[in-house]
């Protein structure tokens, strides 16, 4: 399973004390992990690399799973949805990602 982290860098929608928590957390875990600056501007210019990233099984920090798959979509890129979880940023506190992303008690 591949573990990524969306920065979400240029829409600034996620609060930044949560993605940095969540970034610090995940990156000490010892969990090899992706860091993307904003899989949506990746998705916008159709940028191959995030093909790869979607290519089998995928734990996601990121914002909306329903963004994600739209723009992804958008992009030429189908998410199965069997294979992708997606923690939200937005509306998930950074232990609540963590717990999840990490699968352990945060």
């Amino acid at each position: 399973m591949m573990n990524v982290y969306c920065n979400c860098t240029y829409a600034k929608i996620i609060d930044a004390d949560v993605k940095s928590a969540v970034l610090d957390r995940i990156s000490e875990s010892g969990e090899e992990v992706i860091c993307l600056p904003d899989i949506c501007e990746m998705a916008a210019r159709k940028d191959p690399e995030l093909a790869k990233v979607f290519d089998g099984k995928v734990k996601l920090a990121a914002c909306y799973e329903r963004s994600v798959k739209w723009l992804c979509h958008k992009g030429g890129i189908e998410i199965d949805p069997e294979n992708v979880e997606i923690y939200n940023m937005r509306e998930m506190s950074a232990d609540e990602v963590c717990e999840k992303f990490l699968g352990e008690e945060a």
